[in-house]
């Protein structure tokens, strides 16, 4: 196992890097980074981004946005906010295991004195109040895991710079966003800085992995990262995409995460489709998908006919063709 120092505030840098090392440094069976990013929204890699963020907030508060290349829903990090990234070589599952990953998480805090529980999909709370959301990615049996600890944020801010959607305040049975969330900070006895509660984490993982070592980027690989940080994520056509022209959108909730589409049917058959959500997949390209839709009846039955040899799964983890057909058309 080797860890990765880094210092970097700049959010579309810090993706790049984790990206770089997931994709490259395959040697490595594990790799443990932690980073903390200025004021950012980093939404989902399928997320539609417009539809995730207040616009005029972020403008106006100069907070960044970027797009990781994992799944799932966005997420505020400031300056108070530690983030962790756990890459590893395992054999691929049938779903997403989010709880293994979180161990080094829960069991640091468990030694400052803090209960903390790994709840629903994927995230982890604290007193019913969740302080964590992950994501993770694979490819090819190697999954890269992150989660976002909110240790000291400014709540106030999370909650005006996202715009969460009523559907998911809904399902989670309260009124807003603020309610949901809590720092670490006010539930440890002694009080620590993040930069103090990001060596204790590290503490944990040296004391628990002994053979673990410090893996040091070479000016080429930083030239690399550097590179891919502003062709790609700082590129507005990867962070904000290309929406199809649409006639029909429609978006619902489902146990394992939200889809939303946007297709454009004409004569009663689909002439394009766009898929977005705070949901998971193995396949990175959702293209292969929609491209399959293409002049399919937009009907229950076609729909389902035209999917039916696809695993899925593979997609959207956790869902069953049925569920999203109805996403698409019921």
């Amino acid at each position: 196992m080797i860890y990765v120092v880094n210092k970097s505030n700049n959010p579309t840098y810090n993706i790049a890097l984790e990206e770089y090392c997931f994709k490259n440094l395959k040697d490595y069976d594990q790799i443990f980074i932690l980073w903390i990013n200025e004021p950012t929204i980093v939404v989902g890699k399928y997320q539609n981004t417009i539809e995730e963020i207040n616009s005029e907030y972020i403008k106006e508060h100069g907070i960044h946005v970027v797009r990781r290349i994992s799944g799932g829903g966005a997420v505020y990090h400031d300056l108070n906010n530690l983030n962790y990234t756990i890459i590893s070589n395992v054999n691929k599952g049938d779903e997403f295991n989010f709880k293994e990953f979180s161990v080094p998480v829960i069991e640091t805090l468990k030694e400052l004195g803090v209960k903390a529980d790994f709840t629903g999909r994927n995230d982890l709370e604290i007193d019913g109040q969740k302080f964590c959301g992950n994501a993770q990615a694979y490819i090819k049996g190697r999954v890269m895991h992150h989660g976002c600890l909110l240790f000291d944020v400014n709540l106030g801010v999370l909650g005006d710079a996202l715009k969460v959607s009523k559907d998911k305040i809904e399902s989670k049975g309260v009124k807003s966003v603020r309610s949901r969330v809590t720092n670490i900070l006010p539930h440890l006895k002694e009080k620590i800085t993040v930069e103090e509660f990001a060596d204790k984490l590290m503490g944990y993982m040296k004391k628990h992995y002994p053979e673990i070592k410090e893996y040091k980027l070479s000016k080429e690989e930083l030239d690399i990262i550097e590179k891919n940080s502003k062709e790609k994520h700082g590129n507005w056509d990867w962070v904000y995409g290309q929406s199809p022209e649409y006639n029909i959108t429609r978006g619902k909730r489902f146990p394992f995460g939200k889809i939303q589409i946007f297709a454009n049917v004409v004569n009663s058959k689909i002439k394009n489709i766009k898929f977005y959500g705070d949901f998971f997949g193995t396949k990175e390209d959702l293209s292969e998908i929609e491209e399959k839709l293409i002049d399919v009846k937009y009907t229950p039955e076609d729909i389902k006919e035209r999917l039916k040899d696809l695993d899925i799964k593979e997609y959207f983890a956790g869902f069953t063709l049925d569920e999203i057909v109805e996403a698409i058309v019921e």
